[in-house]
C-alpha cells in the first residue's frame, strides 16, 4: 500500500514543475495550472441500514476546463484525501490532452470503504453527492465516471438522482453507465486494452515479439483483468499479480511460473479484484508477500493499482531483465523511482498515455449519449486503438526527437496544449 506520508498532490505539483521549466511557462500560465481551477467538499449524511446517520465526506475537483467540459472519475475509499483528488484531476487534465480529446480535467471521490457498506447504504452515499454537486457538474460542464471501488450501477443511481433534480433524460452527465441505460460497449475493457496497445506499439518499436515476453501485474482490478486477457491474445504470458486481501488488510502477490489462468483465477475472485488466498494455494498458486510483483525476473512490469507503488524504497529491486513497464494505474511511479528507471534505460509507458483508454471510451460513451446513438463494440475499440496508437507515436517520436525520457514527452505534449488552450481563450 501507499506510504502514509506521501502526497499525491505535491508530486503532480512537482511533475508538472519540472515540465513548466521545460517549456518556459511564464508565471501566470504556471500559476493557472499549478492549481485546480474549483474545489468542492462535502458532507453527505446517510441513513444507514440500524437507522443511525453517518455523515461521509466527499470531494469534486475540477482541475482545468479550457479544452472543454472536465472528466473524471469517482473513488469510494477509506483513506481517500482532497490531495489525492487534487492530484487525480490534474492528471486527468494531461491525460485528455495527451490524447486530443476536447476534455479537461476533474475527479471526484468519497470517504468511504464499500465492503462494509450494504447497497443501500451505497446508494445513499451516491445520491447524497450528487444532490450536493446538481450544480456545478452537468454534461456540459463537468462528466463523472467510476474509478476505484465504483461500478456502473453507482454511475447509474447518480444518473437517476441528476435527472430527477433537473427534470429531464440527461444521460451524458455520467459515463461508464450500464450498457443498455446510455452505457457504451467496450467500455469496460477499454482502460486495460488501452494499457495493451501502448504496449504492443512499444513493443514494435523495441524490435520485441510479444510472445516472447513474460509480465508481472500489481492489481486483479477491472484494468488488470483486460490488460492480461489482451496481453495473452498478443502472446504475452503473465505469470504473478498481485492485490489486496480484505481479511487480512495486506497484498499478497499470486505467482505461478508457467503462467496464470486468467479465468481461473476470475472464478476465486470478489468484485474488488482480491483473490481468495486459500483456493488460490489449492490450484498451484504460490503465495508470496504483496511487494514480490516487483521483483519478479520479467521482461515487463504493469503496476494497474494505486499511486505510489514504485518509488525510491523499491525501484532497486526491479530485475536486470525489465524492458518496459507499462502503468495501468494513475501516478504508480515516484519522481525518484523515475530518475533510476531513466538511467537504468528502462522503456516508460507512462500512467497519462497507457491507461488514457478509459477516458477515451468515457468521451465515446458522452458522444453517444449526448446523439443517443450508439454503436457497434468492435467500432469502438477500433476507435480506441486508432486513439490510442497515434497518442503513443505522438509521444515516443518527441522523445526520440528532443531526447526526453516518455513520461516528460507526454507532459510536453499534454502541458503545452492545455497552456495553449488558456491563452487562446485569453485567460493567462
Amino acid at each position: 500500500m501507499s506510504d502514509k506520508s506521501f502526497n499525491a498532490f505535491e508530486m503532480a505539483q512537482a511533475q508538472f514543475d519540472h515540465i513548466a521549466d521545460l517549456l518556459g511557462l511564464d508565471a501566470a500560465t504556471r500559476a493557472l495550472l499549478r492549481n485546480p481551477m474549483r474545489e468542492y467538499a462535502l458532507n453527505i449524511p446517510v441513513r444507514m441500514d440500524d437507522g443511525s446517520f453517518q455523515v461521509f465526506r466527499g470531494f469534486r475537483v475540477q482541475h482545468n476546463d479550457a479544452r472543454g467540459p472536465s472528466k473524471g472519475g469517482i473513488r469510494f475509499h477509506p483513506l481517500e484525501t482532497i490531495d489525492t483528488v487534487r492530484a487525480l484531476s490534474m492528471w486527468m487534465t494531461w491525460k485528455c490532452a495527451v490524447v486530443d480529446i476536447p476534455l479537461g480535467g476533474s475527479k471526484g471521490g468519497v470517504i468511504c470503504d464499500p465492503h462494509n457498506l450494504s447497497n443501500r447504504e451505497q446508494e445513499g452515499i451516491c445520491r447524497g453527492w450528487v444532490r450536493q454537486l446538481a450544480r456545478d457538474i452537468g454534461p456540459l460542464r463537468d462528466i463523472p465516471a467510476p474509478d476505484v471501488m465504483t461500478n456502473s450501477q453507482h454511475m447509474l443511481w447518480m444518473l437517476d438522482e441528476y435527472e430527477a433534480i433537473h427534470g429531464a433524460k440527461l444521460p451524458g452527465i455520467i459515463t461508464g453507465k450500464p450498457v443498455g441505460m446510455g452505457g457504451s460497449l467496450g467500455r469496460t475493457e477499454a482502460t486495460g486494452f488501452g494499457v495493451i496497445y501502448t504496449l504492443r506499439e512499444a513493443l514494435k518499436e523495441l524490435g520485441i515479439n510479444p510472445d516472447e515476453t513474460v509480465a508481472s501485474v500489481q492489481g486483479f482490478g477491472n484494468v488488470a483483468q483486460y490488460a492480461i486477457r489482451l496481453y495473452n491474445k498478443l502472446g504475452g504470458k503473465v505469470i504473478c499479480v498481485s492485490c489486496w486481501d480484505q481479511e487480512d488488510s495486506a497484498s499478497y502477490t499470486y505467482r505461478k511460473s508457467d503462467g496464470i489462468d486468467i479465468d481461473e483465477l476470475l472464478k476465486i475472485t470478489d468484485r474488488f479484484g482480491g483473490i481468495d488466498k486459500k483456493k488460490a494455494a489449492e490450484i498451484g498458486y504460490e503465495m508470496l508477500p504483496g511487494d514480490a510483483w516487483i521483483e519478479q525476473d520479467v521482461d515487463i512490469l504493469i503496476p494497474a493499482a494505486l499511486e505510489n507503488q514504485i518509488s525510491a524504497k523499491n525501484v532497486n529491486k526491479i530485475s536486470q531483465r525489465v524492458k518496459i513497464i507499462a502503468e495501468g494505474a494513475n501516478g504508480p511511479t515516484t519522481p525518484e523511482a523515475d530518475k533510476v528507471i531513466a538511467e537504468r534505460n528502462i522503456f516508460m509507458l507512462p500512467d497519462f498515455l497507457a491507461n488514457a483508454g478509459g477516458v477515451t471510451c468515457s468521451y465515446f460513451e458522452q458522444v453517444q449519449s449526448n446523439m443517443n446513438y450508439f454503436w457497434k463494440k468492435d467500432e469502438v475499440l477500433d476507435k480506441l486503438d486508432i486513439i490510442m496508437t497515434s497518442a503513443f507515436r505522438g509521444v515516443s517520436e518527441l522523445a526520440r526527437k528532443k531526447k526526453l525520457f516518455m513520461r516528460d514527452a507526454a507532459y510536453v505534449i499534454a502541458i503545452n496544449r492545455v497552456a495553449q488552450a488558456c491563452k487562446d481563450r485569453g485567460w493567462v
